[in-house]
């Protein structure tokens, strides 16, 4: 079932007291994939996320060969639970120059990115690319590095797509630059340990290291000779429900909302595990300054979403690489809320948002997940906030609207309609 072209939410007239439960973090599960199939035996991971950044890389370790077995997970609708086969560093499949072997990543960085290195591991040449919007993501400095360990990689403008000739392990070393995404490196080290490389990462910096923090601690801490792994919830998800719970409790018909985020992750593996430290239930005014680089991932979007309905104006700095993500994100948050009344104002790599009355609109996504779930959150308080293409959450949080309107506990009980014809959506109509 798909969902309409445009949503409407209607915001929510009374309080709630919700549990709420977030699938599995995406960026744990593609590298706990990686991992798995390069491991030497049966790996079982649980609590995965099972959306569509992850549908692909499972697509395209199947289309290499490798055995996968799926099983639903009765604790959470988007999670599975995933069991890899492993080859131990080999990889089964492979095309040839004339017929390269085919292999579509959608719009999934993290897919792109690791199966670029997995990929030189085989023997075989092989043809990678994706949507429009993946073609004009970065790609140059982890094509340079793979190129400066031994591999041919045919790519003139150095984007998707890639033909990429897999040259097997060898002993080599390489820089690879994070300026533009951590995704370089992370892809580097996760086949480092079977490919024989050695990987300096450079241009380090406070906003891309705790993604390749987190590919060092899970490469270190994955179980070697196959075994289970226990995949956290996603904290980026779980920062759209903190945002609820902030924005109903700056109302005075909801201001006593509770809404919690089971298994809220505490490991320190995930930026976004600090949303709460910046967006307090309770306190409407916000930190004068938010960073991108030094603060939050890609919760800080929700956290722009909520600023005009913050006592005083917010700064949010270092916002760069939001521009090179699955839509210009910078642009389009300034966009988007202007369109809602908000007075928002870009100025380089910041977004200044000051404190605003807001009204209804109709939202474009710009099929990106995060603008329609930010969005989503705002309509819970806004009235008429309209949503175009809402599908596009299936990237990481197929259940997302799902979520807003099952009835409490387990959700918001928000009435979500069909905007075109204003019929109230059941939550099984929402997946």
């Amino acid at each position: 079932m798909s969902l309409p072209d445009t949503l409407e939410i209607v915001p929510l007239a009374r309080s709630v007291k919700a549990g709420v439960s977030v699938p599995g973090s995406k960026s744990i599960t593609n590298r706990a994939l990686v991992l798995a199939a390069l491991g030497p035996g049966e790996t079982i991971l649980r609590g995965a996320l099972w959306s569509e950044d992850t549908q692909a890389m499972v697509a395209c370790l199947q289309e290499l060969g490798f055995m996968i077995q799926l099983q639903p997970d009765p604790a959470e609708s988007c999670n599975r639970t995933i069991t890899v086969y492993g080859k131990g560093g080999q990889i089964p499949a492979g095309g040839t120059e004339d017929r390269p072997l085919d292999l579509f990543v959608g719009n999934a960085g993290t897919t792109a990115r690791f199966l670029t290195a997995l990929l030189c591991l085989g023997n075989g040449v092989y043809r990678l690319h994706g949507v429009p919007r993946m073609h004009e993501r970065p790609q140059a400095s982890l094509f340079r590095a793979m190129r400066d360990l031994g591999y041919r990689l045919d790519s003139p403008e150095d984007h998707l797509p890639v033909i990429i000739h897999g040259g097997g392990p060898r002993s080599a070393s390489a820089q690879v630059a994070i300026g533009q995404s951590s995704q370089f490196a992370s892809a580097l080290l996760l086949c480092a340990p079977s490919a024989g490389w050695k990987i300096t990462v450079t241009g380090e910096n406070a906003e891309e290291s705790p993604y390749v923090a987190m590919t060092s601690r899970l490469v270190e801490t994955f179980p070697r000779q196959g075994g289970t792994l226990l995949i956290e919830p996603d904290a980026s998800s779980g920062s759209y429900f903190h945002a609820a719970n902030w924005l109903l409790m700056t109302g005075s018909a909801t201001a006593d909302s509770r809404i919690t985020v089971g298994n809220w992750p505490a490991s320190g593996w995930q930026v976004d595990e600090r949303f709460t430290r910046f967006v307090v239930p309770g306190q409407r005014a916000l930190p004068p300054v938010i960073s991108r680089q030094n603060d939050l991932g890609d919760s800080i979007m929700g956290a722009i979403v909520l600023a005009p309905l913050a006592a005083k104006t917010v700064s949010f700095t270092d916002l760069g690489r939001l521009r090179l993500q699955e839509c210009e994100r910078v642009k389009a948050l300034r966009t988007e809320l202007s369109k809602c009344g908000a007075q928002v104002f870009e100025e380089g790599e910041s977004l200044q948002v000051v404190p605003s009355d807001l009204h209804g609109a109709e939202v474009e996504t710009y099929s990106d997940h995060r603008m329609a779930m930010c969005f989503g959150i705002l309509g819970l308080k806004i009235p008429g906030l309209k949503i175009k293409n809402p599908g596009c959450v299936k990237k990481t949080f197929p259940s997302f609207f799902q979520k807003l309107a099952a009835p409490p506990p387990q959700g918001l009980g928000a009435v979500i309609l069909e905007a075109e014809t204003k019929r109230m959506l059941e939550p099984n109509e929402l997946f």
